[in-house]
């Protein structure tokens, strides 16, 4: 299905992606286009086109004639329209899951008895059926790239199509309402590769909004602990106290807690969020960590461990259920499979470095996030622009996840960045021709840096570092080392999964064997009574010692394992230590110690290389309530600008040093930054960004 929009069309979409919106009071009316003729032939065409290759692939499957291809076609496209207020009213009671199981039986049972009700065509089986649904998927792909369509713009054609009816059949068009506001998070992006991604071509939709003037690109410091939980809530909450990592131990709980886990996001959002967050009054999140306080959350971890939490099954529809689509994006899935497979390959043909082993379940893992999740992104928002909805909060992880793995500006993470720069493409058209116009902010939550791991580095992880260097009987550690974060899209579908009734959710509930806070799949991150706990965040790690009465301080560690801290600064790739003290929380480097309450430094300044902001950063976290005993932190190549993961990860972020604390703010230049909010010209934290977001709100009449 093409997409393209007419010189009309193109013509609203730059006004409104440069803050105006599309429409007015002096419309003319609107008449039947080429344009439209266009997509509705080209809606139909790929899939006559895909069943008559079907027909000529699958020995079980005769078409007859020419005709039976689009006529199926026709029938496919006239079946969703008839079926799809049944599958609304179904879905909408038994949620999302619901929505992807009745969506697809209601295609293959659509196009099964379509062919079966046909005199001329032959069909061995329902299997046959099957295998044409993926021969059209596979067809329809070759077509849109032949015809130049954007990758995701085959999602809402229809939508644009309606809008378009629409537009004849009411003549003059009203003002539009109040232009609302769409916030788009591109994962892991840095101000440097953003940079870059504008002036190399990568990124032309960014471009062409900063070029033009209508936007503006700024950055924005990503306080300690740099990660998407942190960061995320205090964009949508505008707090994120008491979030010293990813994931961290609770000696209340006598546990890891882990923020991409269902329960464990909620309990963090319980605790953050006042009522009053950014997406307060009506506005929508989708595919965040945390609500924002939004009436309408999708793919919300802290809501998806209720039933129904991934949020209205109706929503899911327009993926789920139309003709071909869930298909396509299988197909697509498939081939980003063997895509990250064969990139793999030519990474250790060619010795790259530094890389990492890039097998086992990452392949499906890219798939899903880099093809699946970012189309059901796309509709789900689509869906919303369309229906008016003042504020919309999504976040796009492809580009994150495939740089964790693969490097921060290597070809095939620049290519994720490249497709997520073609949705903000797809989402103009549609803010176009939605009922009211909207502007677009678009940010990251933290960057990423690059470097060899720590366990690359010292051929040992950080646990049995730590351990090596601890006196007595080795004991029950708990570890965390392992990647976690890309498996949380998985979860929030499982916990909804557990939250359904019936065959399914006890099947379910079976196979997550009562894991606890929504700990589904993933790396096991839990282990009772441990002695010991080491967990990495990137390139700072935390070690807990839960036997020791709280807050263990330095002294306390000398006398316990009076080795373990000279060991650990003797280590490769360390750079610095923090731990309380009766002075407070102290900075302690091989040569030297920064005392992050007052400054004092003594000797050579172990937080010199990561930069003036490093000691307020560490000294907030440090106070946390449930701050680590010890952290670890990486050093920093000043030649590369490299750090050293405590995670099997070559891209990553958590602390300090490299590109991982410079995120993004792109706005439109008519929304300038507040002055007040700048801290020695630099817009320090993401608190600081929600606050800037909610006046941005305030002002245009949208709070």
């Amino acid at each position: 299905m093409s997409m393209g929009l007419g010189c009309r069309d193109r013509a609203a979409t730059r006004s409104t992606s440069a803050g105006g919106s599309a429409g007015g009071p002096n419309v003319p009316r609107v008449s039947v286009t080429g344009q439209d003729i266009r997509d509705a032939v080209l809606g139909l065409v790929p899939t006559a086109l895909a069943l008559t290759v079907a027909s000529w692939l699958l020995i079980g499957l005769d078409l007859g004639n020419w005709w039976v291809g689009p006529a199926v076609a026709v029938a496919a496209a006239a079946g969703d329209g008839l079926t799809r207020p049944v599958l609304r009213l179904l879905a909408r009671w038994y949620g999302a899951v619901a929505a992807l199981v009745l969506g697809v039986l209601t295609q293959v049972l659509i196009v099964g008895l379509t062919l079966l009700s046909i005199p001329q065509v032959r069909l061995d089986g329902w299997d046959t059926v099957l295998g044409a649904f993926t021969v059209v998927g596979v067809v329809s792909v070759v077509v849109q790239w032949v015809l130049g369509v954007n990758d995701s713009s085959y999602l809402v054609a229809d939508l644009l199509r309606q809008a378009r009816r629409r537009a004849r059949r009411q003549g003059a068009a009203p003002p539009k309402a109040v232009p609302g506001l769409v916030v788009v998070q591109i994962d892991g992006l840095s101000h440097p590769l953003l940079r870059h991604g504008i002036t190399s071509g990568v990124l032309p939709t960014l471009s062409r909004w900063v070029r033009s003037g209508s936007h503006d690109a700024t950055s924005w410091w990503a306080r300690v602990p740099s990660t998407t939980p942190a960061s995320q809530a205090a964009l949508l909450h505008g707090n994120n106290d008491g979030i010293p990592a990813f994931r961290w131990y609770d000696r209340a709980l006598g546990r890891l807690v882990v923020a991409n886990r269902p329960a464990d996001a909620e309990s963090i959002e319980k605790r953050v969020s006042d009522g009053h967050g950014l997406l307060s009054g009506g506005g929508v999140s989708i595919s965040n960590m945390f609500s924002g306080d939004a009436a309408t959350a999708l793919m919300v971890m802290s809501r998806a461990g209720r039933r129904g939490g991934l949020g209205p099954g109706s929503d899911y529809l327009r993926f789920f259920a139309r003709p071909f689509i869930l298909v396509r994006s299988l197909v697509l899935t498939v081939g980003e499979i063997v895509k990250e497979l064969y990139q793999g390959r030519q990474q250790r043909m060619r010795g790259i470095e530094p890389r990492i082993h890039r097998r086992g379940y990452y392949p499906l893992l890219r798939g899903l996030t880099n093809v699946l999740l970012r189309d059901l992104n796309v509709a789900l928002v689509a869906e919303h622009m369309m229906r008016g909805a003042p504020v919309i909060f999504v976040d796009f992880v492809d580009y994150d996840e495939i740089a964790h793995h693969a490097g921060v500006a290597r070809p095939e993470s620049l290519d994720a960045l490249a497709g997520v720069d073609r949705v903000l493409g797809t989402l103009e058209q549609i803010a176009a021709a939605a009922p009211r116009g909207y502007r677009f902010v678009v940010l990251s939550d933290h960057g990423q840096s690059q470097g060899p791991t720590f366990r690359q580095l010292t051929g040992r992880t950080l646990e049995e570092v730590v351990r090596s260097h601890l006196d007595g009987p080795r004991t029950a550690t708990i570890t965390a080392t392992g990647d976690v974060e890309g498996w949380g899209p998985v979860n929030a579908l499982l916990a909804d999964l557990l939250g359904t009734q019936g065959p399914l959710g006890f099947f379910a509930r079976r196979r997550s064997s009562g894991a606890p806070a929504g700990m589904l799949v993933g790396p096991p991150d839990t282990a009772p009574n441990g002695d010991l706990v080491v967990v990495g965040s990137g390139n700072l790690g935390l070690i807990w010692f839960p036997r020791l009465p709280a807050p263990v301080t330095l002294e306390d560690l000398r006398e316990r394992y009076p080795m373990l801290i000279p060991g650990l600064l003797g280590e490769p790739g360390i750079g610095f230590l923090v731990a309380e003290s009766s002075r407070g929380p102290l900075a302690i480097g091989p040569r030297g110690v920064h005392v992050l309450r007052d400054g004092t430094v003594q000797g050579e300044d172990p937080l010199a290389p990561f930069g003036p902001r490093a000691a307020g950063d560490l000294l907030r976290v440090a106070g946390f309530d449930n701050a680590a005993d010890l952290w670890v932190h990486s050093t920093l190549d000043p030649s590369t600008d490299e750090v050293h993961a405590f995670e099997e990860l070559v891209g990553c972020h958590g602390g300090l040093g490299g590109g991982q604390n410079d995120a993004v703010l792109v706005h439109p230049r008519d929304w300038p930054v507040d002055d007040d909010l700048f801290d020695d010209g630099v817009l320090y934290g993401a608190d600081r960004v929600h606050q800037q977001l909610v006046r941005w709100l305030r002002a245009a009449g949208l709070r």
